[in-house]
């Protein structure tokens, strides 16, 4: 791949579930001082977005925030987006609502739909192997059997979720960790995602082989369910890459960025 000291470009980082912006605090850092602009948004309900869980009602609310962000960019603007684990729903519907403007998209340890069917039958199929011990002491709502919302436990991100992470990354966590609805019934809705939108921006997805919360197997499964144009595979990393190696993800995504102008 070429240089990263290429001309500034913009990324739009978007968090996975019960997070928010504050978790890409070392990666904003980071691309900032390599002089590229970068946007981290709260999605509904999310960090410190105001409004509370019972106001999120559909997956519409929950991604109300990335996409009035977008509609304030300027037509001939071009972003990178960036999705982890839950966030690559929201930078799909993004790329589908705005492919005019997103030269690339990154998928790190997330959901990548494909355009043939609905968004949750990734979803469903990790569900179907979560096993019970794995998600310890987190809290999940039900309704006709399906999970509907999820509270992160303290022991489930201490020992799976930020197990790769400092301590004091952990100690954060458990002070902003929000719950955080799952819409599995918007998600098993037909496909809203075409090839003419969606399907024409170059995608890349970063494998994290010691990630816990989505294992290596679930992310290859979803490479093959949704072939991205690039993978990108990081050995010793877990799932909050972004905080146990922003250096490396930093210039990776700057790599990426610049490859795909």
């Amino acid at each position: 791949m070429p240089s990263t000291t290429t001309s500034p470009k913009h990324f739009v980082l978007v968090h996975g579930l019960s997070h928010g912006a504050w978790c890409w605090y070392k990666v904003v850092s980071n691309l900032q001082s390599a002089g590229h602009r970068v946007t981290a948004v709260d999605l509904g309900g999310s960090g410190v977005h105001p409004s509370r869980l019972e106001e999120i009602a559909t997956f519409s609310d929950y991604v109300q925030p990335l996409i009035q962000f977008m509609e304030s960019l300027s037509g001939d603007e071009r972003v990178v987006l960036v999705g982890h684990s839950f966030g690559g729903l929201p930078i799909s519907v993004a790329m589908e609502k705005f492919s005019h403007i997103v030269s690339a998209a990154i998928f790190i340890t997330a959901y990548m739909p494909n355009c043939r069917d609905p968004p949750a039958l990734q979803m469903n199929q990790y569900f179907k192997n979560l096993k019970p011990e794995t998600y310890m002491d987190c809290r999940f709502t039900f309704k006709d059997g399906l999970p509907v919302s999820a509270e992160l436990g303290c022991d489930y991100l201490a020992t799976v979720m930020y197990r790769s992470c400092q301590s004091e990354d952990l100690a954060l966590a458990k002070m902003l960790i929000r719950p955080s609805r799952l819409f599995l019934e918007d998600m098993s809705k037909d496909s809203i995602l075409t090839i003419n939108k969606y399907g024409s921006i170059k995608r890349v997805y970063v494998i994290c082989e010691k990630d816990q919360v989505m294992d290596e197997e679930f992310q290859k499964f979803v490479v093959e369910d949704s072939p991205p144009d690039e993978v990108k595979s990081f050995p010793e990393a877990g799932h909050m890459i972004m905080l146990s190696k922003p250096n490396d993800l930093a210039l990776y995504l700057q790599e990426i960025a610049n490859t795909y102008p």
